[in-house]
């Protein structure tokens, strides 16, 4: 099984190939520039490198939300084009599942941690049974108390990952009551190789849907639709 993932849900743009147990080739780029510019360039470059023929695929795969509205359409609109094109099945990934996913086998709580502003997160909480994910808590749009107080209720150790580390990191070390631990810079961000490896999972669990039924996951309205209700408007 081959597949192609791809991830813009964040600041991190990524792109890579799967085929079965071994990753053939991964491009990620965590820098000032929009995914618009980096993502097929990124993605060009990347089959160049690997000598990937797109119709050897068996499915694209996409970090489908939550996370950067623009980011999140940019990668939709992206596998979109490619599924249609290619006449190939998409599957869409948890964003934050994904994100759990680099820590795969980690024996302790882990805890993704988007920054979704407003003092919010884009969290869920998960284990591992070996290569196996546990979901404790699905991923969801909450304040970092209420993930924090589930994580000491759980009363285990816990790892956290994640763009949202460097904010509520002082929230972390005044309310946690657990032993906890930040995963490493190589680690903690969201990669297209975790994206692809799930893939495989949801892929022959019948997860796949067309290119036509696609679409992402926000978890939250955008800020102009907030604004806008919130001046009383329908």
């Amino acid at each position: 099984m081959k597949i192609l993932a791809v991830d813009s849900s964040g600041l991190v743009a990524s792109v890579a190939v799967v085929q079965d147990e071994n990753l053939l080739g991964e491009f990620t780029v965590n820098y000032k520039k929009t995914h618009s510019q980096t993502l097929l360039p990124m993605l060009d470059e990347m089959a160049k490198m690997i000598e990937l023929d797109l119709q050897t695929l068996d499915a694209i795969a996409v970090a489908q939300g939550p996370g950067s509205f623009t980011g999140l359409r940019i990668g939709s609109a992206t596998v979109k084009g490619l599924a249609l094109a290619l006449e190939k099945p998409i599957v869409g990934i948890p964003t934050v599942d994904a994100l759990a996913y680099n820590l795969c086998g980690h024996r302790d709580v882990v805890c993704p941690l988007m920054d979704a502003r407003r003092g919010q997160a884009y969290t869920g909480l998960y284990q591992f049974e070996g290569n196996r994910m546990q979901i404790l808590k699905e991923q969801c749009a909450v304040d970092i108390h209420t993930i924090l107080t589930a994580i000491n209720e759980i009363g285990r150790p816990a790892v956290f990952l994640g763009d949202g580390v460097p904010v509520f990191a002082p929230f972390i070390e005044e309310q946690l009551q657990v032993p906890w631990t930040f995963a490493p810079p190589h680690l903690n961000k969201q990669r297209a190789g975790a994206v692809a490896a799930l893939a495989r999972q949801y892929y022959t669990e019948g997860k796949a849907v067309c290119a036509a039924e696609h679409k992402p996951e926000y978890l939250r309205l955008s800020q102009a639709e907030r604004e806008r209700m919130e001046r009383g408007h329908v």
